[in-house]
């Protein structure tokens, strides 16, 4: 039976195909999955591992199509390192024997977390090695073990660094200080399926946190809104709920929306296109905490979700630059794509009052947060606007650069501007390695080596990672 041509939202003509066919499963790659071969074609599959033997339902196929995806139904030869998914809707094998696609966002539930971390660190080793040219890393360094584990679940007990396997499958919960959700059609908390239109009702978020699951939000009827966004910073201070309304939305169903939710939430409306905030209740901002500052981040403004990956991340970055004498009393310093000034609090009080920070954060609102946590410190100038037209309107002999652009990378010609500044080093912060070894790339073509390298499973359970590395020009 040939596959259907479909589009990733699974039509219901492809269902109906439901076209089954067995598998084994090959090596991980970027993006979630693995790649195994059929006649000759490749087709991406999820919710497998690497050596398994599987049955996979085609989930987007066509004759034309370069390559296939597909779900794991069945796992008939497993792997060691296969465990129990710790969360039902997630779980591709009970959610294709109920009739529809898994949610998305946990999709290394069903792998022991060591596992994770080894299948993490060979993506990142692929993606140096491919894009970047990278084949030997910084000081000598394993390949096949680049990912660190951060040491947090929701019990507070620490996560296995990688010899408990049993400890390990369990471990990785609760570390969620924001959330995402759909609503359904008919009013209830919902995911999305991976690559699809269909929304899974949901009555738990395993990986949030107690301040987002303890809300409770699949027990209200949210008709009349299509997302809800929810953050709960670790620090205990107070939550906020964004509600998105759909079109017609009045007034009054929000207000009765607010209503069912705890006194001390904050509720507020947002717009995803515009992330424009108003409130229905309390304050449109919430009070995260990080590396002894306090930062207030508005609305839908941009904040590492991992409880502690912001403290995590600001030591690995100060380390790299402390250590390699970049950063001290007197540097001058610039901190792109900055966001609230999550490190641009730390590097203020790194340089003192005779060094200089420039910070500079692309997003409206967010700028105006940086302004309000840092306006204390006066060494900090805040710029908003794109980092292209900020570096050419203030030039200047940075002697180090803290670089944490959003997914897609800072791009070639952020890089050639850096490289052209003449920077001492630069610290890059990445969550997608694809990205960040293409920019490695680039920088390495200006004539820099990557000096350091440092990779931490900030998103356990799913096939996510954050990379810190620094960049140097060659002796």
């Amino acid at each position: 039976m040939n596959p259907q041509s479909q589009s990733p939202s699974q039509t219901a003509a492809a269902k109906e195909a439901a076209v089954e066919l067995v598998l084994d499963v090959g090596p991980v790659a970027h993006g979630g999955h693995c790649v195994a071969r059929h006649e000759g074609r490749v087709i991406f599959v999820r919710h497998g591992i690497p050596g398994e033997k599987v049955r996979v339902r085609l989930t987007d196929a066509g004759e034309s199509a370069k390559f296939w995806r597909a779900d794991v139904v069945e796992v008939l030869d497993a792997s060691p390192d296969r465990v129990e998914h710790f969360w039902r809707p997630a779980d591709s094998l009970r959610s294709w024997q109920h009739g529809h696609p898994p949610v998305g966002g946990a999709e290394f539930g069903h792998i022991a977390l060591h596992r994770q971390r080894i299948l993490k660190s060979a993506v990142l080793a692929e993606q140096l090695r491919r894009l970047a040219g990278v084949d030997r890393l910084p000081g000598g360094q394993d390949t096949g073990n680049l990912v660190e584990a951060v040491r947090a679940n929701a019990q507070g007990a620490e996560a296995a660094s990688g010899t408990d396997a049993t400890h390990d499958a369990v471990a990785g919960l609760g570390w969620r200080t924001r959330a995402s959700f759909s609503v359904t059609p008919g009013g209830k908390l919902g995911m999305h399926a991976h690559r699809s239109d269909q929304i899974i009702p949901v009555r738990e978020m395993p990986l949030a946190s107690e301040g987002i699951n303890g809300l409770r939000l699949w027990d209200i009827d949210l008709q009349g809104i299509e997302r809800v966004e929810v953050a709960a910073p670790s620090n205990g201070s107070r939550p906020l709920v964004l509600l998105a309304p759909a079109p017609g939305t009045k007034p009054k169903r929000l207000s009765a929306i607010a209503a069912q939710l705890p006194d001390d939430v904050s509720v507020a409306t947002f717009d995803p296109l515009s992330g424009d905030v108003a409130p229905l209740r309390g304050r449109t901002w919430v009070q995260e905490s990080a590396a002894g500052h306090d930062y207030r981040v508005t609305g839908a403004g941009f904040w590492q979700i991992h409880r502690d990956a912001p403290g995590t991340l600001v030591g690995a970055v100060t380390k790299f630059l402390h250590d390699g004498g970049f950063l001290a009393a007197g540097s001058v310093v610039a901190d792109l794509y900055a966001g609230a000034g999550l490190f641009t609090a730390p590097l203020a009080d790194a340089v003192g009052q005779t060094g200089s920070v420039l910070s500079v954060e692309g997003a409206p609102g967010t700028s105006r947060d940086a302004r309000k946590n840092l306006h204390e410190a006066p060494q900090v100038e805040i710029a908003q606007g794109r980092v292209e037209r900020i570096l050419r309107q203030k030039p200047r002999n940075f002697d180090a650069v803290v670089l944490d652009p959003p997914r897609a990378g800072a791009g070639k010609a952020v890089v050639g501007q850096l490289i052209a500044a003449g920077p001492r080093a630069v610290a890059y912060v990445s969550c997608d390695p694809a990205s960040f070894a293409r920019d490695v790339g680039y920088f390495q073509q200006g004539g820099w080596t990557l000096a350091g390298l440092r990779a931490f499973d900030l998103y356990p359970h799913t096939h996510h990672l954050e990379t810190v590395a620094l960049l140097t020009p060659a002796p």
